[in-house]
C-alpha cells in the first residue's frame, strides 16, 4: 500500500459571482470573498489526492484558521501513518485525538481530508470515487437553484435567470412579511417547479406559523428546512405538528447519531445530507442510510463548493434516491471553479468517470492565491 508522505493546506479567498445571503447572515458577494481551505495529500508513489472545505462560521463553528490548524497540527500526524484507503482508521484516530463530544469534532476539517483520501484512493485503484462507495445509480445529478434572502424584485430576477433548474431553494430570513413577498415572487416565475424553503434557523415557532398561514395558497411548496435553531430539536418537533408542511432537519443533524435521535423524537420528515457537516463521504452515507431506514427522505446539499467538493458530492449523491434535485450551488454562485473536467449542461451535472474525483485541479492557481493566516 502506498503511504501518505505529505499533507499541504492552502487557505484561499474564493470570489463570488453574486450576492448570497442566508437567514443566518451573508455568505458572500462579488466584493466579499468566501474562505475555502484546500488540502493536498501526496503518497510515496507520487499519487495526489485533493480535498476542500468552505469555512463559514455563521453556519458552523469552524473558521479558515481552525480548519487549517486542525489539519496541519492534529490530522496530518495521523495521515502520515496511513494509506489513502485507511478512511475508517483515519476517522477513528481523529476522534480519539479530537473528541467528538456531543456531535462530531471539527467535521469540516475532517471532510476536507476525507475527500482527499477518497481522491487519492480512487487514483491508486484506477476507479472513480463512486465505485469505492458502492457504485452509482445514475450518470447525472439534476441541480436545484439556490435563491438567497432578498427583496421581491431581486429574487424574482434570480428565478428568471435560473430557468434551466428544475427546482428552487428559497432562503428565508425570519421576517414573515418579507419572506412571504419573496416566496410569492419566486412562485410567480417558477412555472410549477418545486419550491424548497430554507430558514437556516432564523424563525421562532409563532412567527413560522404566521408565515405558513400567509403562503398557504402558494403552489408547490414541498418543505421548510431547519426553521428553528439546530440545538432545539424539541422546537422542530413542535412546529412539525403545527405548520402543515413537511419539515427538513439540517443544522440540527450533523451525524448519523444526531439523526437517530431526531427519528426517536419524530421531529422531521426529511434530512439534508452534506459532506461538510458529516465529516466526509462515508459518514454522509451513514446518515443517509439511517434516514432511509427510518422512513425519512433525503435532500442533497453543499456549501458553495468550488469544484473539488462539488465533484465529491456528485459521486455521493449519484447513489442515493433524492426527494428533490441537489442543491449544490457552487457553479451557480461562485465567479468560477478551481477544477476542470466538470460537465454541467442545463442545470444537470454529469458524474465524473475518471479515477478518483475525476477532475483536474488548478494547483497553480490555488498556490498563487493561498493566504497567509495569522497563526502561520
Amino acid at each position: 500500500m502506498s503511504r501518505i508522505t505529505a499533507v499541504e493546506v492552502f487557505p484561499v479567498a474564493v470570489p463570488f459571482a453574486r450576492r448570497f445571503v442566508l437567514g443566518s447572515g451573508a455568505v458572500g458577494t462579488p466584493d466579499q470573498a468566501g474562505a475555502v481551505v484546500f488540502v493536498k495529500l501526496t503518497t510515496e508513489d507520487g499519487v495526489v489526492g485533493w480535498g476542500e472545505q468552505r469555512a463559514l462560521p455563521s453556519w458552523s463553528y469552524e473558521t479558515a484558521e481552525t480548519i487549517a490548524v486542525v489539519i496541519k497540527r492534529h490530522l496530518a500526524p495521523i495521515l502520515l501513518e496511513l494509506t489513502p484507503f485507511d478512511v475508517e482508521l483515519f476517522h477513528t484516530r481523529a476522534s480519539r485525538r479530537l473528541s467528538p463530544a456531543v456531535s462530531n469534532g471539527f467535521p469540516f476539517a475532517r471532510a476536507a481530508v476525507d475527500i482527499a483520501l477518497h481522491d487519492a484512493a480512487g487514483k491508486l485503484a484506477g476507479l472513480p470515487v463512486h465505485a469505492l462507495l458502492g457504485g452509482k445509480l445514475r450518470d447525472t445529478v439534476p441541480l436545484c437553484s439556490a435563491i438567497g434572502v432578498g427583496d421581491p424584485a431581486a429574487v424574482r430576477e434570480h428565478a428568471r435567470q435560473s430557468s434551466d433548474y428544475t427546482a428552487y431553494k428559497v432562503k428565508i430570513g425570519g421576517d414573515p412579511v418579507a419572506d412571504t413577498a419573496a416566496i410569492t415572487a419566486v412562485a410567480e416565475v417558477a412555472a410549477g417547479k418545486p419550491l424548497w424553503l430554507d430558514a437556516n434557523q432564523s424563525y421562532r415557532p409563532t412567527a413560522l406559523i404566521r408565515l405558513m398561514d400567509a403562503v398557504r395558497e402558494v403552489p408547490h411548496l414541498t418543505c421548510v428546512e431547519q426553521p428553528v435553531p439546530g440545538t432545539d430539536t424539541l422546537a422542530l418537533r413542535r412546529v412539525r405538528d403545527l405548520i402543515g408542511l413537511p419539515v427538513a432537519i439540517d443544522e440540527g443533524s450533523f451525524t448519523a447519531q444526531d439523526l437517530a435521535r431526531t427519528l426517536r423524537l419524530d421531529a422531521a420528515d426529511l434530512v439534508v445530507v452534506k459532506i461538510c457537516k458529516s465529516g466526509g463521504l462515508r459518514n454522509a452515507l451513514k446518515t443517509a442510510q439511517v434516514a432511509l431506514a427510518g422512513g425519512l427522505e433525503v435532500l442533497a446539499s453543499g456549501l458553495t463548493d468550488c469544484g473539488i467538493g462539488f465533484a465529491a458530492a456528485l459521486h455521493l449523491f449519484s447513489q442515493l434516491e433524492l426527494a428533490l434535485p441537489a442543491e449544490l450551488n457552487g457553479p451557480e454562485l461562485l465567479a468560477d471553479l478551481y477544477v476542470e473536467n466538470l460537465d454541467i449542461v442545463a442545470a444537470t451535472a454529469t458524474v465524473p468517470s475518471g479515477p478518483g474525483l475525476g477532475v483536474e485541479v488548478d494547483e497553480e492557481r490555488i498556490r498563487a492565491e493561498s493566504m497567509d493566516l495569522a497563526w502561520s
